[in-house]
């Protein structure tokens, strides 16, 4: 329905309501006066439409849509605000340019601390099935409700926001996990020239470690789904989730099983980009 300052019960004809809202502002009651004041100027009026419906559903944003293809009499314009919508949109907008960004400039630096161009799109890989795990996760949870009497919600869509928060922040920490990772393999690798025993020895001293993080952070992280307000808790279960599938089925088991596979092509480059690599590496030299 459309908010009004009146009801339109049928009592009063339409040119009776209009003599109502059109008659001086001094004769008009209290409150009529103020609401006046707050939705209409001398070019303008303001008109707010509620819905029964939840605000990210299908329903809501087709009566947006519908109102936006209406067309205003002649002489006059009309907007129609729906902030949640719009919100929305504009954050879907945006995605692709924002995974894009991490996602090259992850590369970019991964390539420069390995010399590689494989390794860096491996773990580029490897970070979006942790990602993509916790979305489902969270989408079974929050927006299907299956743990809702649990965790005490209503089941309801994800905020939009929750997405990006997470991709961002699950590859930033992912990442992490990775470099430490494969900077061990790496200088058993330098070491030993054999790919098989370097990501044996690597996995092997860095295990306990990537372990050990990946626990507290997770733990932090659950506490999270004791919040009220469930953006906070859908963000904190899901940081939990991704952590603790990267840390222990990604790293553990998935990424020493591909570069077992790969073998040597783990550490492949053109020539020009090892030539490029050799000047500008930000890897550390092999101790004597």
């Amino acid at each position: 329905g459309v908010e009004s300052m009146v009801s339109f019960d049928g009592s009063l004809t339409r040119a009776e309501y209009q003599t109502l809202l059109t008659q001086p502002v001094s004769a008009q009651p209290a409150r009529v006066q103020a609401i006046v004041h707050g939705t209409t100027g001398t070019q303008i009026a303001v008109l707010s439409v509620v819905t029964k419906h939840g605000q990210e559903s299908d329903a809501s944003r087709s009566i947006v849509h519908s109102l936006r293809s209406m067309t205003p009499p002649a002489g006059s314009s009309m907007l129609v605000a729906a902030f949640s919508i719009d919100f929305t949109d504009f954050i879907l907008a945006r995605i692709p340019l924002a995974v894009l960004y991490v996602m090259v400039v992850t590369y970019l630096v991964l390539f420069l601390l390995t010399g590689s161009v494989v390794l860096p799109l491996k773990a580029v890989i490897m970070n979006i099935l942790s990602i993509g795990a916790s979305f489902g996760a969270l989408v079974w949870i929050f927006q299907q409700g299956h743990l809702s009497s649990l965790l005490n919600f209503t089941a309801a869509p994800l905020d939009p926001s929750v997405p990006v928060l997470l991709f961002c922040i699950v590859f930033g920490l992912s990442m992490d996990y990775e470099v430490l990772l494969i900077s061990r393999i790496q200088e058993e690798y330098r070491r030993t020239k054999d790919t098989t025993r370097a990501v044996a020895d690597g996995l092997e001293r860095s295990g306990r470690l990537i372990t050990g993080a990946a626990a507290i952070m997770v733990a932090v992280f659950l506490a999270f789904g004791l919040a009220d307000v469930v953006l906070i808790k859908s963000i904190g279960l899901g940081l939990a989730i991704a952590v603790a599938l990267d840390a222990t089925l990604v790293r553990a088991l998935i990424v020493p099983a591909v570069m077992r596979l790969l073998g040597q092509a783990n550490w492949w480059a053109p020539q020009r980009l090892a030539r490029f690599h050799r000047r500008i590496s930000l890897d550390e030299p092999l101790a004597a």
